[in-house]
């Protein structure tokens, strides 16, 4: 048998049909994602590397970039501490209510995004309910870079929880037993036992959760102010320059957008896979 037949890059399976099922996820991936996204760079490489990185350096359009991934990171590391609380609490208790705090978390997904900015901006615009609250004592989150996190929060959460539920539901409680009958205390379990086989499900979580918040639009804008330089976001500019038709500007921070978006994501994919060889043993 030579080396070329000895060697397969797909696992053998007794059920038929890679071939076929294969190419139909190839092209509907291509004209889904990889067709539209070609798209965008070819359009790109058309503007000429100056004209590009003059536009893509322009000083509003690395205000917007930085407000949007820097408010998205926030949100998602907040999502990643809370959500893994709130699906401890539902995983480990029973309590009254359950099922209603389970169903609710879901309502992001199912909720416009239009609608949750506006019930937002009712929540925490100065003279309404939150917002009146917390007015006396300076705080102020409407219309500033404070209401994008709590909206890409809001968004969010779901993200973490449901992929961490799953994975907390099936782990084996015998080894937090055992860490118990060594003497280890609560602390110590939760951290040497049960956090690294959760890990790579926070990460998953963590970058679901990231993803949407970089992309997020319409529950912003009703909340954020959208004021240049302070609380307008990536997407929104994109929308504004394309209303000027500004094509070339709109098609920059785009591209823009879009390197830093695969460059972060890949990073946390190449953590993740390091995560699972590393702490792969303990589940």
């Amino acid at each position: 048998m030579t080396a070329a037949e000895s060697w397969s890059w797909r696992r053998p399976s007794v059920i038929p049909g890679f071939g076929m099922t294969f190419g139909f996820a190839l092209t509907y991936l291509s004209l889904i994602v990889l067709i539209p996204l070609a798209a965008l760079i070819v359009r790109s490489t058309s503007l000429g590397w100056t004209e590009f990185w003059h536009l893509a350096l322009d000083a509003r359009t690395v205000a917007a970039l930085r407000t949007s991934f820097g408010s998205a990171l926030a949100a998602a590391i907040v999502n990643c501490v809370f959500g893994l609380v709130l699906a401890w609490v539902l995983v480990r208790y029973r309590f009254p209510g359950k099922r209603l705090i389970d169903s609710m978390i879901d309502l992001p997904f199912a909720l416009p995004t239009a609608v949750a900015g506006i019930a937002l901006s009712t929540l925490y615009a100065p003279n309404d309910w939150i917002g009146a609250l917390l007015a006396p004592y300076g705080i102020k989150i409407a219309y500033t870079p404070a209401s994008i996190v709590v909206a890409l929060v809001f968004i969010g959460l779901p993200f973490v929880v449901r992929t961490v539920e799953p994975v907390l539901a099936d782990l084996d409680r015998e080894l937090e037993e055992a860490a118990a009958t060594l003497g280890a205390g609560r602390l110590q379990t939760v951290l040497r036992v049960v956090l690294p086989q959760l890990v790579p499900a926070l990460l998953t979580g963590f970058a679901l959760a990231l993803a949407r918040g970089i992309g997020e639009y319409g529950s912003i804008v009703f909340i954020a102010g959208n004021i240049p330089f302070v609380s307008e976001i990536a997407p929104l500019l994109i929308v504004i320059r394309l209303e000027e038709f500004n094509y070339p500007a709109a098609t920059a921070v785009a591209s823009v957008m879009l390197m830093i978006s695969f460059a972060m994501l890949l990073a946390i994919n190449l953590i993740q896979a390091w995560s699972r060889r590393r702490f792969g043993h303990v589940v």
